[in-house]
């Protein structure tokens, strides 16, 4: 194994040197620079990260914890995060919570174990003021995508509420007055805010939804698919639909499919933000989209700031906005385009 006195020996320099070069501690002259980075490529030297990190009292690694990998949206996530980790000097951690309470407890656990110099957390569920206790003062933490009730916990979150307005607001403008909603779970920030939305939007205008319109699909695509497939088949259906994640679009695309109708004639059919799957299906997607990688750096952003704090600050809450993206996935309803000369 090449070892620092190798690559001084061949370089004809000190350690401290070599060191120095590696490190970019100090100033060292061109010619002395060159022959260490020469030596180091020639001898394919690589420094030991263990002995960096007990030098410098850091571990340089970042805990990040999504709440399901098996979802598009969280595989973004990871690899916004790790590009953004690699480019502050940081490798990257991940852990899965597959949706479960349990799993990310022991995430956590493990963030510790590893000296993790910070925390990345994408909550599952409902937060509490006490859920990431044993983080405070422990481990620098920002939530990402969830809202916190601690006050020393940074979050970076979405503004679900107005993603859910946006695109009511959009079937509103085009005569829908009939929408349904397939609904991430009511007790999770991002299913609740965005079916508040929606409610926000139509009460705005004197409508309420029909609360037959109105179903669960978990954030799952096969959820979706199943209550949309039933939805889709009332006679009283709906004439749009609003999807609360990509994940879910995609189920009820499936399900519109299946059941050969068409998509915008018969249902129109909007979501928020969509999946890498459902980006090459006609019709194109009418949706609100995350700025994913925006608030992933921020995210980051904050993280590493409070690695390299000093004392005490407050707990900062950065809310994104969402961006309305118009596809062709939504049409006047039949009704009205009867009426239209």
């Amino acid at each position: 194994m090449v070892t620092i006195r190798d690559v001084a020996k061949a370089a004809r320099v000190s350690t401290a040197t070599v060191s120095a070069v590696i490190n970019g501690s100090a100033f060292v002259s061109p010619e002395l620079r060159n022959r260490v980075e020469n030596a180091v490529a020639a001898l394919r030297y690589a420094p030991s990260l263990a002995a960096r990190n007990l030098k410098s009292g850091r571990s340089h690694l970042i805990g990040l914890v999504v709440a399901d990998l098996a979802n598009p949206f969280f595989a973004r996530i990871v690899w916004a995060a790790e590009t953004a980790a690699a480019a502050w000097g940081y490798s990257l951690v991940v852990f899965n919570s597959d949706e479960k309470p349990d799993t990310e407890k022991r995430n956590i656990a493990r963030i510790r174990a590893l000296r993790c110099d910070g925390a990345l957390i994408s909550p599952v569920g409902q937060t509490d003021p006490g859920r990431f206790r044993e983080l405070e003062g422990s481990i620098p933490t920002v939530l990402l995508g969830g809202a916190s009730q601690s006050k020393t916990l940074d979050t970076v979150t979405l503004n679900n509420r107005s993603a859910g307005r946006q695109v009511t607001d959009y079937l509103l403008d085009l005569q829908h007055t009939c929408i349904g909603s397939i609904t991430g779970p009511l007790h999770l920030d991002q299913g609740r805010g965005r079916y508040e939305g929606m409610v926000d939007a139509m009460a705005a205008r004197g409508l309420v939804p029909h609360p037959d319109h109105i179903r669960s699909g978990e954030f799952r695509e096969d959820a979706a698919y199943s209550v949309a497939h039933e939805l889709l088949q009332r006679p009283d259906r709906p004439t749009a639909l609003y999807a609360a994640n990509g994940l879910m679009a995609l189920g009820v695309m499936r399900a519109v499919i299946d059941l050969g109708l068409n998509c915008p004639d018969d249902i129109s059919i909007v979501s928020t933000d969509l999946i890498a799957g459902i980006a090459g299906i006609q019709p194109r997607l009418t949706r609100t989209e995350h700025p994913i990688v925006e608030m992933t750096n921020e995210a980051m952003r904050m993280l590493i700031g409070r690695v390299d704090e000093k004392g005490a600050v407050p707990a900062r809450n950065v809310v994104f906005q969402p961006n309305l993206v118009l596809g062709d996935s939504v049409a006047v309803p039949k009704t009205m385009r009867r009426l239209i000369p």
